[in-house]
């Protein structure tokens, strides 16, 4: 369960400014219905260019609501250029902070602002584009929007990564690719894992107890944080030589994504960490298969 400050449950249950702005100067939209997060920032300006009201629209949990919401009071009565100044760590610190896997609903709190600035600006209403390669194509995640994260405030592993804008959170297969940019960026840090601390080595010989014992720790390291962040869930179910059965719980149960859930980030993670030999099976709920394929 999160830890959430007063200030966030006081916005979330008490959200500020919901709504739009039918003629509004400036119209900010980010995120995907189907990645789970949407926002859409509206704002009008008075004559003297001071934005005089804003409101928004959010899909998504406690946090997204809530930063959501604080957003809009941090930015009325600023210019445009002062705007522009707010940051996401400026919307977690007026919250009195976030647990780490919600920060990415700060972040996108700060690009909805800088698309509604940037669409009044450039007279124009269409939706904010991405700009540079797409790294993470689960959540449409650019480089560009990494290094950004990564430099702004100061990330040294994926895990981090993860919790401020969701790339590497989904199938995995991008993790190598993140990493690649924070030891672009953070060059200090090239010997340490994607989890921050020394790279560990995998033990050569292990006891079924002793492996069952670090298979659960590794799912409880590395595997379950990164599916909690998006409203899922994991559970081991047994252990048969090298044979690993799990179950997916939560939003992970009903997931399309699933079977690459297990391959890429389950199966890989075990690997990494406990043998080269281990392969991972989902035991599926009947309702559960139907409700994937409906």
């Amino acid at each position: 369960m999160w830890e959430y400050t007063d200030k966030v449950r006081d916005h979330f249950f008490n959200p500020r400014n919901v709504g739009e702005i039918e003629d509004a100067d400036g119209v900010g939209e980010v995120g995907s219905l189907a990645c789970g997060d949407a926002l859409k920032l509206t704002f009008k300006l008075d004559k003297e260019g001071r934005i005089a009201d804003a409101k928004f629209k959010t899909f998504g949990c406690a946090s997204a609501i809530a930063t959501s919401s604080v957003l809009t009071e941090l930015i009325k009565g600023k210019m445009l250029d002062e705007a522009m100044h707010v940051t996401n760590k400026d919307i977690a610190d007026y919250l009195g902070g976030l647990p780490e896997q919600k920060m990415h609903c700060s972040v996108m709190g700060q690009e909805a602002l800088e698309a509604a600035i940037e669409n009044y600006r450039g007279d124009s209403a269409k939706k904010h584009e991405l700009e540079g390669k797409v790294v993470c194509t689960c959540f449409g995640v650019t480089e560009k929007e990494i290094e950004r994260v990564v430099l702004e405030n100061n990330l040294k592993t994926v895990k981090e990564v993860t919790n401020y804008c969701k790339a590497g959170g989904g199938c995995g297969g991008c993790v190598p690719e993140i990493q690649k940019i924070i030891d672009k960026l953070q060059p200090e840090k090239h010997e340490e894992s994607a989890e921050g601390g020394s790279i560990p080595r995998k033990p050569e010989k292990l006891t079924n107890i002793q492996k069952i014992q670090l298979i659960q720790q590794t799912i409880n390291k590395h595997i379950r944080p990164a599916l909690r962040a998006d409203g899922g869930n994991i559970e081991l179910i047994d252990v048969m030589g090298d044979k690993v059965i799990v179950a997916f719980r939560g939003m992970c149960a009903q997931c399309r994504l699933a079977e690459f859930t297990m391959r890429d980030v389950v199966e890989a993670k075990l690997k990494e960490f406990v043998s080269d030999d281990i392969f991972v099976e989902e035991m599926k709920d009947p309702q559960q298969t139907d409700a994937r394929e409906g």
